[in-house]
């Protein structure tokens, strides 16, 4: 799990290298994603064990659309504004599910709750920078909305993940990233790739292959070994290596503000994740 995260957290600097727009960069991971997973699929001999039911083959399709869109906007994101500023914002996510599960599924929501999310709200205004809300152009200009609609559609994949338990993981993120290619097919401009570099192919087809495939594998293999707790954990080391990067070989330099707002985020984040579960609670969830 801790190398699974590590390796994702550097895919801003990959996405930065590779010299194409976010849609065909999204376009060859989920070609790239498909091969390598559908190859350890069939390996594994998983795909003899697969249950298919209709019901989360549709949900699952339906969760593809939701995970596509949540890269194609999070590159996005890393092409407008510092990597750490995005990947802050992209985090989000878990608090987006928090406010979905109030609103759509009748989940209770107590003063605490309230409060990180209002935390990590301000922290996402100190982290873009106050004076890029000083007009609209600066505002649509700053990558604020690719970063905060890329972790809300991670978060309804997220939700609308929650009731797929037949098919494997494999089988889910293979249906997804076919999904990704047939979206992304028309939309794509193959002109894009030519020209480019054999450095730029090396980034490109490393974002494909070794942050989608490869960490994919590490990730959900990891996961039947590891409690909710220490997964919620680990999932920090994503973000931490990413604003690393960022400061040490992209000389981002944040503001105290900035520092400031990454704090109130994670903080608020950290609390929500991690915050005990009061016993009587426990106990009607089991």
């Amino acid at each position: 799990m801790i190398l699974s995260m590590a390796i994702f957290g550097s895919i801003g600097f990959f996405t930065r290298k590779t010299g194409i727009s976010a849609e065909a960069l999204v376009f060859v991971r989920c070609i790239c994603a498909t091969i390598f997973l559908m190859s350890i699929w069939f390996i594994v001999g998983q795909y003899k064990k697969e249950t298919w039911l209709k019901k989360e083959v549709l949900q699952t399709l339906f969760c593809g659309v939701f995970l596509v869109l949540n890269w194609v906007f999070l590159f996005k994101a890393f092409e407008a504004m510092s990597i750490s500023a995005a990947i802050s914002i992209y985090n989000l996510a878990p608090i987006f599910v928090l406010v979905m599960g109030t609103i759509f599924l009748n989940e209770r929501i107590n003063i605490q709750s309230v409060l990180a999310v209002t935390c990590c709200f301000i922290g996402s205004l100190l982290v873009v920078g106050l004076r890029e809300f000083s007009s609209v152009d600066n505002f649509l200009n700053s990558g604020f909305i690719w970063a905060i609609l890329s972790a809300l559609c991670y978060a309804m994949t997220m939700v609308l993940g929650k009731g797929i338990q037949q098919l494997s993981a494999y089988a889910t993120t293979f249906l997804q990233t076919i999904v990704g290619i047939i979206i992304l097919a028309p939309i794509v401009s193959f002109s894009e790739f030519q020209g480019l570099t054999t450095s730029n192919w090396l980034y490109i087809l490393g974002t494909g292959f070794i942050h989608t495939g490869f960490v994919y594998y590490l990730f959900f293999n990891s996961l039947r070994y590891l409690s909710a707790l220490m997964t919620s954990a680990l999932v920090f080391v994503d973000p931490l290596v990413a604003i690393a990067l960022d400061v040490t070989i992209l000389d981002f330099r944040p503001s105290v503000l900035q520092m400031l707002g990454m704090i109130f985020i994670f903080g608020g984040i950290v609390y929500t994740l991690l915050k005990p579960v009061p016993a009587k609670e426990n106990t009607n969830a089991i």
